[in-house]
């Protein structure tokens, strides 16, 4: 990577397109031997010229909110998941979305209440709105059980009411982010399509469409061993990486693509830390690369000027306030002040990418000896 511009002002977000282009990639190579569509979850990257670099020739995209929706439809994504529990009072933006662009935007529900509602609102508008089948193959945040008695109900209400269709079911497997090893996240990887492709055979069974079915998170994408039953899969933070990543398995550390460029701001020789302008805001209080990382705090640390080949051994950001970042040597060891005067620079590596660029609206792209700049679609409306 090309040390960034001395005028980059700080914190912001860099982004090394070599790293980019590499993961996605071995992430459409991925989907290709598995024999399935790849429709990357584009609320980490948030950015059109990632989007362009992630699809497949499909240009399919999963979005989680309306702004991401809007943004990317107005650029030439025409098909489009919504990949947030829909409210009636969500359907007319989508509406206005899909009929402004020409695109298939599609929602997903796991209560028959859920999906009389919103059938009704998209009927009032005559509209028709695809809607996928949530189901729960693990992770317990939302979903129907492959075998519950309520899947066939919702079913019967897209197959027969105005206003939806049938798009088939979806699910995510976020228990994969817990997993300890890359053979607990093929475990998972195998529970998510075992789960998701029996609710897909229950429906059609029972004389219900189900055209899509739908999986994947970063982990089980990238390290399941079968498509079988599948249509597609829809992993997202993959682009970028991260520290939580790589101590999944999903990634190296010379694959980790996004880094936050901070200035230190002060020296605490009493006691005996820097303090860095990327807080909080800045680098997100996510710290679940500590469940598998030692001393990881919120954010490993690189020179500007290395490859990042290794991160520097005896520093981390131990704590943060609002826009103040606390760096520690590592099990108490000494921080060289020396070496980092006020005014120097420094490159934090992320715990959880999704949450650290959440703050920005903007990527500096390096790439070679150049920078371009990407803007970032923020905001949830």
């Amino acid at each position: 990577m090309t040390a960034p511009p001395a005028d980059l002002e700080t914190p912001c977000l860099l982004l090394d397109r070599a790293r980019l282009e590499r993961n996605c990639a071995r992430m459409k190579a991925k989907m290709a031997t598995l024999g399935l569509a790849l429709r990357p979850h584009i609320k980490t990257a948030k950015c059109v010229e990632v989007a362009a670099l992630a699809c497949d020739a499909g240009r399919r995209l999963t979005v989680s909110t309306i702004a991401e929706a809007r943004f990317f439809a107005a650029r030439g994504f025409a098909n489009i998941v919504y990949a947030v529990g829909l409210v009636p009072a969500k359907v007319g933006p989508l509406r206005e979305i899909a009929l402004d662009n020409g695109a298939r935007i599609a929602g997903i529900v796991d209560t028959a209440a859920a999906a009389e509602a919103v059938a009704a609102a998209a009927a009032a508008m005559d509209f028709e709105l695809p809607l996928y089948i949530e189901i729960d193959t693990g992770d317990g945040r939302g979903g129907v059980l492959p075998d519950a008695p309520e899947l066939e109900a919702i079913a019967a209400i897209l197959a027969t009411c105005d206003g939806v269709a049938p798009a088939g079911v979806l699910t995510h497997a976020g228990q994969s982010y817990r997993c300890h090893g890359v053979d607990e996240v093929r475990a998972v990887a195998e529970t998510e399509r075992d789960g998701v492709t029996a609710a897909a055979a229950r429906l059609r069974a029972a004389g219900f469409a189900c055209p899509e079915v739908s999986a994947g998170s970063t982990p089980t994408a990238t390290h399941a061993e079968s498509g079988d039953g599948l249509t597609e899969m829809r992993p997202g933070v993959y682009v970028f990486g991260d520290l939580d990543q790589m101590a999944l398995g999903s990634c190296r550390y010379d694959d980790i693509a996004v880094t936050v460029l901070a200035s230190v701001i002060g020296h605490n020789r009493q006691q005996g830390h820097l303090l860095i302008d990327a807080g909080g805001l800045a680098l997100s209080k996510d710290i679940s690369a500590g469940e598998f990382l030692d001393r990881v705090g919120y954010g490993w640390l690189a020179d500007i000027d290395s490859d990042r080949a290794a991160p520097i051994e005896n520093l981390y950001v131990a704590g943060v306030s609002q826009e103040h970042g606390i760096v520690r040597g590592k099990d108490g060891g000494a921080v060289d002040f020396d070496r980092y005067p006020v005014g120097s620079r420094l490159r934090v590596i992320p715990n959880h990418v999704c949450m650290t660029a959440a703050a920005y609206d903007r990527y500096h792209v390096l790439t070679g000896n150049s920078v371009e700049t990407w803007s970032r679609a923020v905001g949830w409306y």
